[in-house]
Order: structure tokens, then C-alpha cells, then sequence
């Protein structure tokens, strides 16, 4: 159980639903910040707008997987309120006060530096990500269904990337029928990709490698997919970037080319809101009782 803990949660999508109902669950005090115009409520949460929240006993802030923008800014799908979070605000937090995240950026990171907070962010664990994998390689799936005029089985797929996403997209699309090839730059990737059964190749072979592609997928955020490299890429090859913003596609030139090229971060967010809620929240609650726990060590 959560109880005596003061949990808010600001701003987010559908996925922050599920950590809402399972804080209430385990009886958490739990904050809404950018929840005003949510249709149904949450009995046992209370609404407050970002300046009505009394923080000097938050015990953790939830936010939503990008975490914030580059000027502070947080994601607030069901309000039309302006959520910001401000050095100030955290300095209200008692020093104990952890920061969730899927994501960082920049502002983030200074955030919790000048106020000496910690952050946490949840998609660098490896058991998110290998568990959120899981509806990215569906909702891959239904993008590549929806925007080509050929089959899944047959086709050439170049993947990049052997992380934790790239390993569960080059399976399940081997396990459909297609031709797949995966890009990484250590030899032990390459390894495992031909234990796989997979053709590996290095991504500083890219430009050959990917020129018999029907469908690329990149899951590595910087970028790899440059003009020179795209203009070796087949007119009718359909790219899908998992990669978190901006991608790793040169989309400008893509399109010059007349190359379909979609940036498709968050898809657990998408197309399995529900799961990826429940995986978030599932996390969130043993973190939370863990840190609660280690607080009380020290008492």
C-alpha cells in the first residue's frame, strides 16, 4: 500500500489513467494537475490547477513518458491549461522528492540539478522498455500494413538498431514471412543477430546494405538516416522511425524523394494505452514503496 504518501500526477495522455487508478488503489493521496476537463473522475484524487497545489509535502511528481518540453513545458491532453514546471516549484518539494519520467531532455536535467532532486527516468529500465516493446512491435506492424500496397512476408526489412526494441521488431518480423537484415555497430550485436537467424550487417555499411529495402525501421535517436544514405533507399521503401523526437531520419529529403518516411515515438501510447498505462503504473507503484521504505530505514 501507498497510504501517507502525497503523489501528484501533471499532465499526460491515456497511459497516466491507469498510474491514476492504481495510486488510488493503494490508497496514495494522489494530485491531478492537468486533468480539469477529464470527463469521468477519479474518487479519492482531487484536481488542482499547477499554482493551487500546496508542494511542500509531495513525496514524488509524476510525469508524463516526454517528461517536460525544452522550455518546461508538460503535455496536458486533457486540459487546456499551461503547465510549467518551474525551479521554484520543486524547491517547495521536500528534499526527499523523487521526479518520475519516461524521458529527460536538457531543461529536465537541470531542473533536478539546481535543485538537487532526483529524477528517475522510467524508460531507461530495461523492464519497461522490453515490456513496452511489445505494443511498439504492433502498432509497427499496423503502420506497415496501412502504408503499403505489398505483404509483411516476402519483403525485404532492414531494422536499426539491436536495443531492446530493435531486437523485438527484427523477431516478430522475421516471425511474419520477411527477409530481415539488422544494422548495429558492435560485433557482439552482430553476433547475437545471426544467432537469431537474422542477416547482420554494420551500420557503416548502411548505404549498400539498405538499398534492396521494401521497409526500413530505425530505432536509434540520432541521425542515421541522412540524405546520403537516403538517396540509396528504393523510391517505393516505406521508413517507420521509433526513434524518441526528432528521429533519425532526414524526413526533408525523404520526401524530395517521394520516400514514405513516418515518425512513430510513444505507439504504446497509441495504439495500447490501456497495457502501456498498466506497465508504467506497475513500475511506478514498486519504486514508490521502495523509496518509501528507504526513507524510513533512515528514520
Amino acid at each position: 500500500m501507498l497510504t501517507d504518501l502525497h503523489i501528484a500526477v501533471i499532465g499526460g495522455d491515456a497511459r497516466q489513467l491507469e498510474v491514476i487508478r492504481k495510486l488510488i488503489q493503494l490508497d496514495a493521496k494522489t494530485s491531478l494537475i492537468g486533468f480539469d476537463q477529464l470527463d469521468h473522475g477519479f474518487t479519492g484524487a482531487t484536481k488542482y490547477q499547477i499554482e493551487e497545489l500546496d508542494f511542500s509535502d509531495v513525496d514524488a511528481i509524476i510525469l508524463p513518458v516526454p517528461g517536460t518540453n525544452h522550455e518546461g513545458q508538460v503535455d496536458t491532453i486533457f486540459s487546456n491549461e499551461k503547465v510549467v514546471l518551474t525551479e521554484e516549484i520543486l524547491k517547495k518539494t521536500p528534499e526527499h522528492c523523487i521526479i518520475y519520467s519516461g524521458i529527460s531532455n536538457g531543461y529536465l536535467n537541470e531542473l533536478v540539478k539546481t535543485t538537487n532532486r532526483k529524477l528517475v527516468q522510467l524508460f531507461e529500465r530495461d523492464d519497461v522498455a522490453i515490456y513496452n516493446s511489445i505494443p511498439t512491435v504492433e502498432g509497427t506492424i499496423m503502420l506497415v500494413i496501412q502504408h503499403t500496397d505489398f505483404t509483411i512476408h516476402g519483403s525485404n526489412i532492414s531494422v536499426l538498431g539491436l536495443g531492446r526494441v530493435g531486437m523485438s521488431v527484427a523477431r516478430s518480423f522475421a516471425a511474419l514471412g520477411a527477409n530481415v537484415k539488422v544494422g548495429a555497430r558492435k560485433s557482439e550485436h552482430l553476433a547475437r543477430i545471426a544467432e537469431m537467424g537474422l542477416q547482420p550487417f554494420y551500420l557503416s555499411e548502411l548505404d549498400k546494405e539498405i538499398a534492396d529495402s521494401d521497409i526500413c525501421i530505425n530505432t536509434i535517436p540520432y541521425p542515421i538516416l541522412t540524405a546520403k544514405t537516403l538517396s540509396n533507399v528504393p523510391t517505393h521503401a516505406l521508413i517507420i522511425d521509433l526513434a524518441s523526437k526528432p528521429g533519425g531520419t532526414d524526413f526533408r529529403y525523404a520526401e524530395k524523394r517521394g520516400i514514405k518516411a513516418i515518425l512513430a515515438p510513444g505507439l504504446p501510447g497509441i495504439v495500447a494505452p490501456k497495457k502501456a498505462g498498466q506497465i508504467v503504473a506497475n513500475v511506478l507503484v514498486n519504486l514508490l514503496k521502495d523509496a518509501a521504505d528507504a526513507r524510513e530505514e533512515k528514520k
